[in-house]
């Protein structure tokens, strides 16, 4: 489902009713396709604990680096092991 489809009131109910909203986010250079970004709550979560916002030009290859939102919510051990990755994204590159 794209987002700029749907209002902010139908994206906050198709979200409470489970339904991934897909947010079309710009291709950058080298990278020949749109890619999506879900509107997933704990995906959002997780990119602010990787110090991204949702506009960030990476967002969209650093989420698609970790596991299914469903398997986080589900699987302790998967979230776990996302920490340090978070953590290495939010240092300062040098």
């Amino acid at each position: 489902m794209n987002a700029t489809v749907w209002d902010p009131l139908q994206c906050e109910m198709l979200a409470a009713m489970g339904l991934p909203v897909q947010r079309i986010v710009l291709a950058t250079a080298g990278d020949e396709s749109p890619a999506t970004l879900s509107d997933d709550p704990l995906v959002l979560a997780l990119l602010r604990a990787a110090g991204r916002s949702r506009e960030a030009a990476d967002a969209p290859r650093i989420a698609r680096g970790w596991p299914a939102p469903e398997r986080l919510r589900r699987d302790p051990a998967a979230k776990r092991a996302l920490w340090p990755q978070l953590r290495a994204l939010r240092r300062p590159s040098a």
